[in-house]
């Protein structure tokens, strides 16, 4: 029997990129970014329950923005009350944080190296973050 999946989210003030692990938890893949509004305290938790109910979740991993000093910033910190809602709305999964500097530099450095266009990267640039957070997890976890 196949276990459980991983989801991992890159939460920006605007997008979440979400991906998704395969059943044996060894890769992921970038399923779709959300379009959010932090203002309103829109999160689209309804649509990341929709998913984990889809995808037989049981764990969530959610990118944590530091800075390189391994201080919490302000984006950090927005990430923390939005982990803290995740928790609240979603019971019976647990919510791991992932360090995630240099994330989207790298996320932005694949898709060039890729000859994505810029208008293309700008669309992905958030689920591919999501893929690298939850990879990077997957790959520590073995």
């Amino acid at each position: 029997m196949l276990g459980k999946r991983v989801m991992g989210l890159d939460y920006g003030s605007k997008t979440i990129g979400v991906a998704i692990s395969d059943a044996l938890q060894i890769t992921a893949q970038g399923i779709e970014t959300l379009q959010i509004n932090e203002a309103i305290k829109d999160f689209k938790i309804k649509r990341i329950k929709e998913l984990v109910k889809e995808y037989d979740v049981d764990k969530i991993v959610v990118g944590l923005p530091k800075n390189m000093d391994n201080t919490i910033g302000f984006r950090g910190e927005a990430t923390m009350v939005f982990v803290d809602i995740l928790k609240n709305k979603i019971k019976n999964i647990e919510v791991i944080l992932q360090d995630e500097r240099l994330t989207t530099i790298g996320a932005e450095r694949v898709l060039l190296e890729a000859d994505v266009s810029r208008k293309k990267r700008k669309q992905v640039i958030d689920k591919m973050a999501a893929v690298l957070i939850l990879q990077t997890f997957l790959d520590t976890k073995k």
